[in-house]
């Protein structure tokens, strides 16, 4: 049925348009960072903000918890697409809507287990530092 309807909309020439965000007219709410905000961690679980290894690389970052958001990947989809803010991706692909600096590392258990990810996140860190700390707004 709806083959025939794009069809016939096309055959006069009517330009259908997409949804970006369809889940948002089924109530969910479009997400905002608050001003504060230097970074944003995104992870399918979201570790604990007190987690010692996060602790670490919070206060590597010279960051306080009130500078930090915590986003399931779904929620990072509702964020306003001009949104900017420095990242770091726990088990994931870097976010391709958010712009600015992204961190990328594997599920925090299993940071925790490997010296070699500890170490690639870390150059990543050294790597990005005059991006985290040039600003102290959100850059």
């Amino acid at each position: 049925m709806s083959s025939r309807r794009d069809w016939l909309l096309q055959q006069m020439g009517i330009t259908q348009y997409t949804l970006r965000r369809p889940r948002a007219l089924q109530g969910e709410i479009a997400v905002t960072l608050p001003a504060e905000t230097r970074l944003v961690i995104v992870a399918e679980v979201l570790p604990a903000l007190q987690d010692p290894l996060v602790a670490d690389v919070l206060r590597a970052l010279e960051l306080h918890e009130p500078q930090v958001q915590m986003l399931t990947p779904e929620q990072l989809a509702m964020l306003p697409d001009d949104t900017r803010c420095h990242s770091w991706c726990l088990g994931l692909d870097a976010p391709g809507t958010l712009a600015g600096t992204h961190l990328v590392s594997p599920v925090l258990a299993e940071l925790y287990h490997n010296a070699g990810a500890k170490r690639a996140l870390w150059q990543q860190i050294c790597q990005h530092e005059s991006d985290f700390f040039t600003h102290h707004a959100r850059s």
